[in-house]
């Protein structure tokens, strides 16, 4: 979830975050129908994509009913909702294989033929190729010569039939223009669609998020985060993860990205 949290008077809020992944997409080692056993945990990955869908007192509701409070849900994610994780390695890499990483994989990346496809596509180079067809096929042709013009023919004859044998060259010329113009096209695309993924990439691995881990206030890659982590949300952050609100101060949310609306949504703990 890209949303950017904007507040008022507050310093920061703690949140309780899930896998960008806990909504539809299958990561690690949960199935793809999210009925995944929570393993050591008292949650399942099917609970928690549920929990994520829901909104305001419905999701409020929802954490009542099941676990009696944020503090019962952390609990059962063997988490503190002060002291957050503890930080062992070990318990990081049991999270990430029962919940799965904070990572949503990229999309696979297009062909350089798929791009000359694309290229091709273009209005203008279809007539352009029409236009050099029917121009090579009308080189080519020659109509059936009658007596009275074979006997009518005058000395310039061959100039007109030398003519006629380089009446290929228009539509060839065509022709090659079409291809130098889908290839440099496609060689564009292909280039800035490498750069674009390079600086998505770097920008991605370079991105931290504050979590409190043992007590301390860490910052740690995005993609490190896991299920149960309590992260601090500060003005202007872009939250990486779904995530439930477990105390904060004048806190709003802009959700444009997944509704559309404008307006800063505000949140408060339940």
């Amino acid at each position: 979830m890209s949303t950017t949290a904007t507040m008022g008077d507050m310093a920061n809020s703690a949140v309780e975050f899930y896998p960008k992944g806990s909504r539809g997409s299958t990561a690690g080692g949960r199935r793809a129908d999210g009925s995944h056993a929570g393993g050591d945990f008292g949650v399942t990955v099917k609970e928690l994509r549920e929990l994520m869908e829901l909104r305001g007192a419905d999701a409020l509701q929802k954490i009542q009913d099941s676990y009696g409070d944020t503090e019962g849900l952390c609990q059962r994610l063997q988490s503190n909702i002060t002291d957050g994780l503890s930080g062992d390695p070990g318990d990081l890499e049991r999270r990430c294989q029962t919940y799965g990483q904070n990572f949503i994989p990229p999309k696979k990346p297009k062909t350089f033929l798929e791009l000359v496809w694309e290229a091709l596509q273009d209005v203008t180079l279809i007539i352009l190729e029409a236009a050099a067809i029917i121009s090579l096929g009308l080189s080519f042709y020659q109509p059936p010569n009658k007596e009275s013009e074979m006997c009518g023919e005058s000395a310039g004859g061959a100039e007109d039939e030398g003519e006629a044998d380089a009446g290929w060259i228009e539509g060839a010329a065509i022709l090659l223009s079409v291809v130098c113009v889908v290839l440099v096209t496609a060689f564009n695309d292909w280039s800035k669609e490498k750069q674009f993924r390079g600086l998505q990439s770097r920008i991605e691995q370079e991105q931290k998020f504050t979590v409190v881990r043992k007590g301390n206030v860490i910052q740690i890659p995005v993609a490190d985060m896991v299920v149960g982590d309590i992260a601090q949300v500060k003005y202007g952050d872009l939250l990486p993860a779904d995530g439930i609100l477990i105390q904060g101060n004048d806190l709003k949310i802009d959700e444009s990205s997944l509704t559309g609306e404008s307006d800063h949504v505000r949140k408060s703990a339940g």
